[in-house]
């Protein structure tokens, strides 16, 4: 109930606290599948985004600018007069009557239960038929929009699945185009609301807080992946085309400089270069007195601004692909797949997801009996033992150079090596993880074949000296080194 600001208070305390009770209790129960804990995490995220609403009208009650809550606890702490305690006590249980007569939901039972439903409702998500409820991304419209532009090429889905996030291999030139922001920006747009759909509890806005900070410093040093040394350069530049105005004291002097002096000084600051002579001299003289930080922003050119945009869209869509990893080889797996199928086969495998779509529903309640403690397949269910012992997945490997991390299955173990941890691995021996070390599993092994390598290459490397050959005018073959000897003994 709310008939007071201080009620108010503590039923604001009290609906933290359930949800809370709430949280924990949904978490400690175990999903049935890949569905079941996706609907859980958006239950999660709904029940936390009430506990942060109603913190947020707690915020604004403890603040107190109308200065209501300070007027109700003065008027409980000031003592009555004797004679007035109990017309002041009914007064008060009148009010609490009336406010439970005209509010009925306002109870405790039922607060409760509408709390209580939270946890069995399932969540609206969307998907398209291409994402199949999160398994895949659906990048159709960006690849259309990326082939048909100045800065893509013609290449295939499948192709184009596993290099978008490649902006490396576009020229600087095409980069700084508006048409290059809005497609980046469609594809963070994609990537964010895609995110939010399958890990609504991953905080975005915290990684991208986190991700500005480190890239506004790596910005200011030149070290921006794909973007490296365009703020050294325009330092060095400034050096090169510097223009020391401790010499000059009236606009008219710095006009002498002839326009394409004064452009050159203006770009190297990051001002704008164009207008008429007289207007070039103005703005650079405007240097003489203010400080390039504290100078008006209209004065600057806006290309550099549009590339900083670009390069820090850049970095969140990369970021992003980082923690979707998994699922942007999935779906290249999946469109190479498809490049395989006719149209039946594409609709009869598009018929049994559905179908087992609709079965997860009422498999969600049964337990599942694994006595054989088989592994999980994509649906949730164990997989069937005779593609167990197909895979080999009862026999372990494991790998020292990945800190002994276990691997289950020939076909994992193998797929290990072109993986990120064991090149993780290979890099801190300070070893390539080349063909020569697959099926290489100790650090030792991998020490000692690397030395045996590098000593072979020492071997084999051409030496001139020995291996380069001349010829006198009688034809006698020599090396470079006894021709050289005999030359300067005057022998030839």
């Amino acid at each position: 109930m709310a008939s007071s600001v201080l009620e108010a208070t503590r039923a604001a305390h009290e609906d933290i606290e359930r949800l809370e009770r709430l949280v924990v209790r949904e978490l400690q129960r175990d999903p049935a599948n890949a569905r079941d804990r996706l609907f859980q995490s958006h239950r999660v995220r709904h029940m936390l985004d009430l506990v942060i609403s109603t913190s947020d009208k707690l915020v604004e009650i403890y603040e107190d600018k109308d200065g209501a809550r300070k007027d109700e606890i003065s008027s409980h702490l000031t003592a009555p007069v004797q004679s007035d305690i109990f017309p002041k006590y009914y007064e008060r249980l009148k009010e609490i009557r009336d406010y439970h007569r005209r509010n009925h939901s306002a109870r405790f039972i039922s607060e409760t239960d509408d709390y209580e439903e939270l946890l069995k409702e399932e969540p609206a998500i969307e998907f398209t038929g291409e994402e199949a409820f999160g398994r895949y991304l659906d990048l159709h419209e960006l690849y259309n929009e990326f082939i048909n532009s100045k800065f893509g090429s013609l290449m295939e889905y499948s192709a184009y699945v596993g290099t978008f996030a490649q902006t490396e291999k576009i020229l600087h030139s095409l980069k700084a185009t508006r048409q290059y922001k809005e497609y980046l920006e469609h594809i963070l747009e994609y990537l964010m609301s895609f995110m939010y759909r399958t890990e609504p509890l991953q905080d975005i806005d915290k990684i991208f807080t986190k991700l500005q900070s480190e890239f506004e410093e790596q910005w200011a040093n030149g070290e921006v992946p794909g973007w490296e040394n365009k703020g050294t350069e325009k330092k060095s530049e400034s050096q090169e085309s510097a223009v020391d105005l401790d010499y000059y004291n009236i606009v008219e002097e710095l006009v002498e400089l002839g326009p394409e002096k004064l452009k050159e000084a203006l770009t190297a600051r990051g001002l704008k270069g164009g207008g008429t002579v007289q207007q070039r001299a103005e703005r650079l003289f405007l240097l003489k007195h203010t400080p390039l930080e504290q100078l008006d922003r209209k004065h600057f050119a806006k290309g550099d601004d549009l590339k900083k945009e670009i390069a820090l869209v850049e970095v969140k869509m990369k970021r992003l692909c980082e923690i979707l990893d998994e699922v942007i080889v999935r779906t290249k797996e999946n469109a190479e797949k498809k490049l395989t199928l006719t149209y039946e086969e594409m609709e009869a495998e598009r018929e049994e997801e559905e179908v087992q779509a609709d079965s997860e529903s009422d498999d969600e309640d049964q337990q599942i009996y694994n006595p054989l403690k088989l592994p999980m397949g994509w649906d949730g269910k164990p997989i069937p033992y005779w593609l167990y012992k197909l895979h080999g997945l009862g026999q372990e490997f494991k790998c020292e150079i990945c800190g002994n991390h276990s691997y289950w299955g020939r076909r994992d173990y193998e797929r290990h090596f072109k993986e990120w941890r064991h090149q993780h691995g290979m890099r801190c021996l300070g070893i390539p993880n080349t063909k020569n070390f697959n099926e290489i599993t100790s650090i030792e092994e991998a020490k000692a074949l690397w030395e045996r390598i590098q000593a072979k290459q020492g071997l084999n490397k051409w030496r001139p000296d020995l291996e380069e050959e001349y010829e006198d005018k009688d034809g006698n073959i020599y090396n470079k080194k006894t021709y050289t000897d005999l030359q300067r003994q005057g022998l030839i």
